[in-house]
């Protein structure tokens, strides 16, 4: 997917390879193999969860790599809260919750270092709860 209309691409701060060598890192990934792959599955699962219009200036501070992989996924039927999300990644990459959240975590803390701030906290607000964490960023409660 390529930008809304009227959006223009942004060049991402990296290339995908430094993406996929920053989640490899953070993840401790034996290969850049194992990186990719744990990298294109969250990935599509985030884009399946995330609204056209926000999944594409998402895209937009994205390397190219990493945009194809976030429009793999089709719509999802249902929004997951970010347990939710972990699980059906767990159940769909077949490993346990512990290293799907694991993964999640890694792949979307990268995210989060490539985007603006303000989009974050639109990514997060448009989201169910619970998917902070998973970006590397504090739940703060609402007030009641």
């Amino acid at each position: 997917m390529s930008a809304q209309p009227g959006q223009r691409r942004i060049a991402p701060a990296l290339s995908y390879d430094l993406m996929l060598e920053r989640i490899r890192y953070d993840g401790a990934y034996p290969t850049r193999e194992r990186a990719d792959e744990v990298t294109r599955s969250v990935l599509g699962a985030l884009g399946a969860q995330l609204g056209g219009g926000l999944r594409g200036e998402l895209a937009a501070h994205l390397p190219a790599e990493a945009v194809r992989a976030l429009d793999a996924g089709a719509p999802a039927p249902r929004s997951l809260t970010g347990w939710g999300f972990v699980q059906d990644l767990a159940a769909r990459t077949d490993v346990s919750p512990a290293v799907a959240r694991w993964n999640a975590s890694a792949v979307l803390s990268a995210v989060a270092a490539l985007v603006p701030a303000d989009l974050l906290t639109r990514v997060l607000a448009e989201l169910p709860c619970n998917y902070a964490l998973l970006f590397g960023q504090a739940e703060l409660a609402q007030a009641a």
